[in-house]
């Protein structure tokens, strides 16, 4: 193991009583290990509950498609293991990042919001609006901050109307859509690649 993290609404900021804890991690498996018929894993659940961890280049491939789950464990400040390798790919986050990663945020948002006057649920909702305004601020600044307003459970209560909720969604949509800002078109594919040859080399 070289890097685990808590995500999720404890990362956030916006955990209660309920939240559950989700544990992600990185691993690294024996070089020579790819040598025969049968793999590695590409992911190992538990030992804990809501704990998953990735195999080093199964969790590279997922955060060039920018899988959000992928790049919070990247970020988020609730760091449990971190090995000099878990720290070089903590580092290697920005090579990550792109609009590809902004779009692919919005067209996840925007089929969740598909459902929002049928079965999308508070919770779901506040999430919807989480993560356009981290793509937001991600397309603006080229900086993936996932902390949020707690302001947002009002959202998840209820306390904030259904109708304005989806408004405000709609309203980051259309600022995403026009935003400006330092971020490449795709992420850097061969800063990545080279980076897990050199760990395949370390682990031989």
């Amino acid at each position: 193991m070289i890097l685990e993290a808590v995500i999720g609404s404890h990362a956030y900021g916006l955990a209660s009583a309920e939240s559950d804890v989700d544990r992600r991690g990185v691993f690294v498996a024996p070089t020579e290990a790819f040598w025969r018929f049968d793999k590695p894993p590409t992911s190992v659940e538990g030992p804990d509950p809501e704990q998953l961890s990735w195999e080093v280049e199964h969790f590279c491939r997922l955060g060039l498609k920018s899988n959000p789950t992928v790049l919070e464990t990247l970020v988020s400040p609730l760091v449990e293991v971190s090995t000099p390798l878990g720290e070089e790919l903590r580092d290697l986050l920005p090579a990550f990042l792109s609009r590809y990663a902004v779009r692919s945020f919005t067209r996840a948002t925007e089929m969740q919001l598909s459902r929002a006057g049928r079965n999308l649920k508070p919770k779901q909702l506040m999430h919807v609006v989480r993560l356009r305004l981290v793509g937001l601020n991600l397309l603006r600044t080229g900086v993936y901050d996932i902390a949020a307003d707690r302001s947002l459970l009002k959202i998840r209560t209820s306390e904030m109307p259904w109708d304005e909720a989806v408004a405000w969604a709609h309203r980051l949509g259309d600022e995403i859509a026009s935003a400006e800002g330092p971020l490449p078109e795709e992420p850097d594919r061969a800063r990545v690649e080279d980076w897990l040859v050199s760990v395949r080399r370390r682990m031989l």
